[in-house]
C-alpha cells in the first residue's frame, strides 16, 4: 500500500512544478547549460520535439533554414525525445554532434526529455494542457510536432509532425 501511495503522489514531474507562463521555464540544454525562456520575450517561439532516427529527421534542415531567416523575431527550441519507437537513442552529446554534423543546427537544443506519459516534462504538460496554456488540449502524435508561441508568450497553435517547418501554414503563422 505504501508503494502505491508513493507511486501516485511522488511521481516525477509533478503538476505542482508547472509554471504559469512559458517565460518561467528554464530547461537544461544539450551542453548542460540552461535555456531560460524569459530571454525569448518579444519573439515567437517554435518548440519542436525531435529525433535523429525518424522519417521526419530531415526536417532539421528546414528548421535551421526557418530559424536563420526569421531569427530576429523567432527562436526555435528543439527537444530531443525517445518516446516514439526508440528513434532517439543517443546521449545528449551524441545528439548534439549529430545535429551539428548533419544539419548545422544553431538554434537552441534542450537536453533529452519525455513528451508523453507519466514522465512527461513540465514544458510539454504546459504545451499540451489547456489548464496551463489557456488555449487547447493536444497530444504529441510523433516526432517533430511543432508548437508556436506568440510574442506575448501565448500558445497560438500546434502543427502535426508531417507539416514541415517551411510549410506555408507555418510561415504564415510566423509572419503574422
Amino acid at each position: 500500500m505504501l508503494l502505491l501511495f508513493k507511486f501516485f503522489f511522488f511521481a516525477p514531474h509533478s503538476d505542482a512544478n508547472i509554471p504559469k507562463s512559458i517565460y518561467d521555464f528554464k530547461v537544461e540544454s544539450l551542453d548542460g547549460k540552461t535555456i531560460d525562456f524569459s530571454q525569448f520575450k518579444g519573439k515567437k517561439i517554435l518548440i519542436v520535439n525531435t529525433a535523429s532516427k525518424c522519417g521526419y529527421t530531415p526536417q532539421y534542415k528546414a528548421l535551421e533554414a526557418v530559424y536563420e531567416k526569421y531569427k530576429d523575431k523567432l527562436v526555435i527550441v528543439g527537444f530531443p525525445e525517445n518516446n516514439f519507437l526508440f528513434q532517439e537513442p543517443g546521449s545528449n552529446q551524441e545528439i548534439a554532434t549529430f545535429c551539428q554534423k548533419n544539419y548545422g543546427v544553431t538554434f537552441p537544443m534542450a537536453a533529452k526529455i519525455s513528451v508523453k506519459g507519466r514522465s512527461m516534462a513540465p514544458i510539454y504538460k504546459w504545451l499540451t494542457n489547456k489548464d496551463y496554456n489557456g488555449v487547447e488540449n493536444s497530444s504529441v502524435k510523433w516526432n517533430f510536432q511543432k508548437y508556436l508561441i506568440n510574442e506575448q508568450g501565448q500558445l497560438v497553435q500546434h502543427f502535426d509532425p508531417g507539416v514541415t517547418p517551411d510549410d506555408p501554414k507555418v510561415i504564415a503563422a510566423i509572419e503574422k
